[in-house]
């Protein structure tokens, strides 16, 4: 990654000086665009061949790259729980889809959300796109947890439809007349899309939090079932031509879409006057996704890493991250410093001046986004997994990673991600003391979960 990166004309941000203090503003409008399965090799800035993201790069010209920024998890819903709350998948409410009995998890009155923090700062707060924190009716509903607006869907299947046949609004559910039966009127990317632009629209002249969560480029996994094709979209687009297999086009399509509409919100900002005060965050859930007909591997998205959706490697939870900020934050730069999911809730607070009312694991990347060093490093990053495969777990130390499967008591492997970024070289027998202390931190940064028992 890091060579890749370095050839392109960026300045690596460690080597950069702080802006002046006369650059300093006033706390920003919030704007943080997650993608669903997009990998970090899918977007033309950090290496893309295939598929063209001209606002993504653009974006990432105008503002900041990460080359080591993480998700919360290798899952959508833990992954999500991690950035709404500060709290890594070790001590979070949410640690994977289901828990252990098949339920849903929800979010509970006492958890608290960066949207409630944005809330008490006076900022109008919208959640537009996939939630996964709370089904209809619980305490985890957007509009319970801090968000004064929510438009999208509640679980992760019900937002796997590409024409879904109803949405939630606040806490009504809406029918879609259009995509009713056979019709398919309604596509969900300009849905969410345009009811982004009107969010916008209507705060245009006060603080404002919008939490956009496409669900681009996740598969349609209801109509892949029938079709054999997850990436049922409109057309294929500029990649309707292209020798590929129907999947692929549609994978293209999809990540097409996604790029189209960063841009046209950014575009919007521009347009009210606003993008100067205003941050805006891109980055993606967890790794790529193996599906019907697609494989990560046709458009390398997970870039030079090992493995994908679902899985601890790197490929898994190590995500395309860029954030923008004219006059803020300098651009064309590589930032090479690690942050998480975990670290966006401090950053939130940081940036609009309120302290946190408890403690969080994440740490806030705020002075990072100005080429700063953080006052506090993050000693560690660590995740866990519930998922079908059984019980495993991360953690990155520095330049060391360790990963464990399937029991809390099996042996780990040990990559140096700074030598071995694929992570083909397991260390385990080379460093002993860096052995022994990550052992020591996969066991004490985790509390138990009656939801995710772990034997």
């Amino acid at each position: 990654m890091k060579d890749r990166l370095t050839r392109r004309d960026f300045l690596s941000v460690t080597a950069t000086a702080a802006l002046p203090s006369s650059a300093r503003r006033p706390p920003p409008n919030i704007v943080f665009i997650l993608a669903d399965d997009l990998g970090i090799g899918d977007p033309g800035c950090y290496g893309q061949k295939l598929i063209a993201t001209p606002n993504l790069d653009r974006m990432a010209a105008e503002g900041m790259l990460f080359g080591a920024a993480y998700a919360g998890s290798p899952v959508c819903a833990p992954s999500r729980c991690v950035l709404m709350t500060g709290f890594h998948t070790g001590h979070a409410r949410i640690r994977d889809n289901h828990n252990h009995r098949g339920e849903r998890v929800p979010l509970r009155p006492d958890d608290f959300t960066v949207a409630e923090l944005l809330k008490q700062a006076g900022y109008r707060t919208a959640h537009i796109g996939k939630w996964g924190l709370g089904e209809a009716g619980t305490h985890g509903m957007p509009t319970r947890q801090g968000f004064d607006e929510f438009y999208g869907f509640l679980n992760q299947d019900h937002a796997s439809e590409f024409y879904p046949r109803h949405i939630w609004q606040d806490e009504t559910e809406i029918i879609l007349a259009g995509n009713q039966g056979a019709r398919r009127k309604h596509f969900v990317q300009d849905l969410l899309t345009e009811r982004a632009l009107e969010f916008l629209d209507r705060n245009a002249d006060r603080p404002f939090f919008l939490y956009l969560a496409y669900t681009m480029p996740h598969a349609d996994s209801e109509l892949a079932r029938d079709t054999g094709d997850g990436y049922p979209v409109p057309d294929y687009g500029p990649y309707a031509s292209r020798d590929w297999p129907p999947p692929q086009k549609g994978y293209a399509a999809a990540v097409h879409a996604l790029d189209r509409d960063v841009g046209r919100v950014l575009e919007r900002l521009r347009r009210l006057g606003i993008e100067s005060n205003t941050l805006v965050v891109f980055t993606s859930d967890n790794g790529p996704a193996s599906v019907r007909g697609h494989s990560p591997d046709f458009f390398r998205s997970a870039g030079p890493f090992r493995g994908h959706k679902g899985q601890l490697y790197e490929g898994g939870i190590r995500v395309p991250a860029i954030a923008r900020w004219p006059g803020y934050i300098p651009a064309g730069r590589i930032c090479e410093e690690t942050w998480s999911f975990a670290d966006f809730l401090p950053t939130a607070a940081e940036l609009v001046g309120i302290e946190l009312p408890r403690a969080v694991d994440g740490v806030s990347f705020a002075p990072l986004l100005q080429g700063r060093k953080r006052a506090r490093e993050p000693e560690y990053l660590y995740w866990e997994a519930h998922g079908g495969k059984g019980f495993s777990q991360a953690a990155r130390m520095g330049r060391w990673k360790a990963v464990r499967h399937k029991s809390l008591g099996a042996p780990i492997e040990l990559y140096d991600l700074e030598a071995d970024p694929a992570e083909s070289r397991n260390l385990v027998d080379r460093a002993p003391d860096v052995r022994r202390r990550l052992e020591e931190i996969l066991r004490a940064a985790r509390s138990d979960s009656p939801d995710y028992p772990v034997t």
